[in-house]
């Protein structure tokens, strides 16, 4: 019996060596060149690209072979390449769609196989589903053509996407003034494709770009692993201060999410991240248009909206939900808890640098330090305080979740529940506006427990209920 390949909320990932192999890796690409076939889009072009964890390149060319010998024209990227940059050569290639090879934030043992639609978005659940569907038993259904075969038969092109994202995101963004601001910027790419970009794009003004963990090491050394929040960040934090910087920009693994550190040292979580990007599309560069978020992210969003008078929409949690909304609704910004967040006029996909690049305009257009941009967000529209707890859980999940349902709690950390919510998960509303969501991770045995109030004297009371909802304490 083959193993089942079960994809999360972008792919599937898995532990390299046990069950991420390269048989189960040609068994996926096979089924996404069947999906793509009975699409019509046989002989059309796939971008494959890779990031800079253990044998990213090699299982980057062992999908190009399997696609190539599907009768897929493969462009596959020449090196480690950022997730936005790979997403954005499907549109500038007209491909069909592309391959990731990474797992992002997941550890360092773990590798991963995303995949990406025409647009250079996630791909909806119906898709991921069907590509499922169509995935072969055995490796040996998986056809395969070498390498140096397929580039010299033409059906592989290995080509460099850099000048193409760079000239993109000089279609977005002016970088000029943030070059001669004289900016102390610290750059944090946490081992990963992020490295090199920031310096590569502001370079030759008086601002300054230092980075730091900035070369590959697929162990990730001073961190758990490449994922942009506490504790992973805090040697980032540190030299912060140490670097006397104005600001620490941190892009995870692949480059698709941002964290930010302010002057202090401290960490801006991704909540209040969203709410300055939100706020300074809509009132820095007086833009207008829907605003795309999940239900796990903040509602300063919806005060931002109301406040501005454009639409807000509420998705499940992942881009595989915020991609299709952001093109249906055509929104100006979307994005979710996690730290990825997508702009208009851009591709409908996380991007940490775009997104690290408008952080550092902001600054500049305002004169403010990171401190001082949270406090007139918080003066427009309130304070907001944001918690998470992940916990690994054993037992019935089917059991858990019927437990929470009848749970019924009339006050989480003391503040009163007006509604239960469960689109994606169960999000018990609070009355003062804020929110406690227990949801369970669709790649591993977690219970992931989040909140966001404006008391800030209650998260941990509110998560420690929440952690009793969930059957863990």
């Amino acid at each position: 019996m083959s193993f089942t390949i079960k994809f999360g909320t972008d792919g599937w990932r898995g532990r390299i060596a046990e069950d991420y192999t390269f048989a189960n890796l040609r068994r996926c690409a096979q089924g996404f060149a069947n999906y793509l076939n009975s699409q019509g889009h046989s002989g059309e072009g796939v971008i494959v690209g890779y990031d800079t964890r253990f044998h990213s390149e090699n299982f980057g060319s062992a999908v190009a072979e399997v696609l190539a010998a599907n009768g897929l024209h493969v462009y596959l990227t020449n090196t480690a390449t950022p997730t936005p940059a790979i997403s954005y050569s499907v549109v500038e290639k007209q491909a069909v769609g592309a391959v990731n090879i990474t797992a992002s934030h997941n550890p360092p043992t773990d590798n991963g196989f995303k995949v990406r639609d025409q647009f250079g978005g996630a791909i909806d659940p119906a898709g991921l589903m069907e590509i499922e569907r169509q995935i072969p038993e055995a490796e040996s259904d998986a056809r395969r053509i070498r390498l140096p075969d397929a580039i010299a038969a033409g059906k592989v092109e290995i080509f460099d996407p850099a000048p193409a994202y760079i000239e993109q995101i000089h279609r977005l963004i002016d970088v000029q003034p943030i070059k001669d601001a004289g900016l102390k910027v610290l750059v944090e790419p946490m081992w990963g494709n992020g490295a090199g970009w920031f310096p590569r794009l502001l370079d030759g003004g008086k601002t300054q770009v230092t980075e730091i963990h900035n070369v590959r090491n697929p162990i990730y050394p001073e961190m758990i692993r490449p994922e942009p929040i506490r504790p992973n960040i805090d040697v980032g934090l540190q030299k912060t201060v140490e670097y006397g910087a104005d600001v620490l920009i941190i892009t995870d693994g692949d480059a698709d999410r941002v964290g930010i550190g302010n002057e202090k040292g401290e960490f801006i979580d991704q909540l209040r991240a969203f709410g300055l990007l939100a706020y300074y599309l809509l009132e820095v560069r007086g833009l207008r248009g829907p605003i795309v978020k999940t239900l796990s992210t903040t509602v300063m969003l919806d005060k931002l909206g109301k406040l501005y008078q454009v639409p807000v929409f509420t998705t499940g949690v992942g881009f595989k939900y915020i991609a299709p909304k952001m093109l249906e609704t055509k929104g100006l910004i979307g994005g979710e808890e996690s730290g990825g967040y997508a702009f208009r006029g851009h591709v409908p996909e996380r991007d940490g640098i775009l997104a690290g690049l408008y952080f550092l305009d902001m600054m500049v257009r305002l004169g403010k330090k990171p401190s001082e941009l949270l406090q007139i967000l918080f003066n427009k529209i309130g304070a907001h305080y944001y918690g998470r707890i992940d916990t690994q859980f054993t037992g019935d999940r089917q059991a858990r979740e019927q437990a929470i349902l009848s749970a019924n709690p009339e006050k989480l950390g003391g503040i009163g529940v007006m509604d239960l919510v469960t689109i994606d998960g169960y999000q018990f509303i609070l009355e003062d506006g804020g929110w406690l969501l227990i949801r369970f991770s669709g790649t591993e045995p977690i219970i992931r427990v989040y909140t966001e109030t404006t008391y800030g004297d209650r998260v941990q009371a509110i998560l420690e209920d929440g952690l009793r909802v969930a059957g863990i304490k």
